[in-house]
């Protein structure tokens, strides 16, 4: 037993400078880009679900709550905001990135997601009869304490309690931030990496290699439902615990598409607090699962 242990904390304990370098440039990129962003997607017009898609592929952890906060004032369509959560992969990128010998494995996610939330995003937007809307002028940024959304017309500021929150944007970047906040992001990463491993080692130890896939129902039907299910869970960990069982050989690449695709993180709690009707926040949590459980699927059926 005590072995599981030390071979899950060797393989996390690797990760941690790769993990660091990583969050420091997507601390910096939050610093250039993030408030640039959302203004582009808000004046995107039938572009916007394309312009979600894409910035939801870049790896920095406010934009799903960004999106959210757009929607929730009708801002933006039910479909730029679902194409922003099925494109947001959450940690699993840093995750990937921080193994060399696996970064082979980005480009197919990044490009499977990118298809499927620009074929959602677009499709219900055309199915849905979208509600007519004002736009409103919506100013966001984030603190270290947690998301602080400002909506400057209204005077309202919301104060959403986070694991990823960020200064307001400023004119110039704060060093001590870009070092502090990667740390912590870094060891926050490394706990759920090592608990995940310890529970997968442990697992191979139980049943064997082997039978690794059986556990997780590798080859089910049933695989890419759960693992939409689990992605549900709006805490960076269920993100990390998909990518690191894919990463050991317990998920198929569909299953880790559809558990990456409906990862939003916070994005759905803010949605639930936020969004004045509440049959609506549920109807885009039921469409966020089902397209990333039947996208999961397909890919399954197509090549595993």
């Amino acid at each position: 037993m005590s072995q599981i242990f030390l071979d899950a904390l060797l393989d996390t304990f690797k990760m941690i400078p790769f993990l660091f370098i990583i969050y420091m440039a997507i601390e910096y990129l939050e610093f250039k880009l993030g408030d640039n962003l959302i203004k582009k997607v808000k004046k995107a017009g039938k572009v916007a679900p394309a312009a979600g898609a894409l910035f939801g592929l870049v790896p920095q952890c406010g934009f799903s709550v960004m999106a959210t906060a757009l929607y929730a004032k009708r801002v933006v369509t039910v479909g730029t905001l679902l194409a922003v959560y099925l494109a947001t992969s959450d940690e699993a990128l840093p995750i990937i990135m921080s193994k060399p010998d696996k970064a082979g494995l980005i480009v197919p996610l990044l490009a499977a997601k990118l298809v499927i939330a620009l074929s959602a995003g677009y499709l219900t937007d055309f199915i849905i009869i979208r509600r007519k809307h004002d736009p409103a002028e919506v100013e966001i940024c984030a603190s270290v304490e947690g998301i602080i959304i400002e909506v400057s017309e209204e005077t309202e500021t919301i104060d959403e309690k986070g694991c990823c929150g960020h200064s307001c944007p400023v004119l110039k970047i704060d060093f001590r931030e870009l070092i502090i906040h990667p740390l912590r992001h870094t060891m926050k990463v490394f706990v759920y990496l090592f608990i995940a491993s310890l529970l997968i080692n442990y697992a191979v130890f139980r049943v064997g290699d082997a039978n690794l896939g059986r556990v997780f129902l590798q080859g089910s039907i049933l695989q890419p439902v759960i693992a939409a299910i689990i992605g549900l869970i709006p805490n960076c960990a269920a993100s990390i615990a998909i990518t690191d069982i894919f990463l050991k050989g317990g998920l198929s690449f569909g299953s880790t598409i559809a558990g990456l695709c409906s990862g939003a993180g916070l994005g759905l709690l803010v949605l639930f607090k936020e969004n004045k009707s509440l049959r609506d926040s549920f109807k885009v949590t039921g469409l966020l699962a089902a397209v990333s459980a039947a996208a999961g699927i397909l890919i399954q059926v197509l090549i595993g």
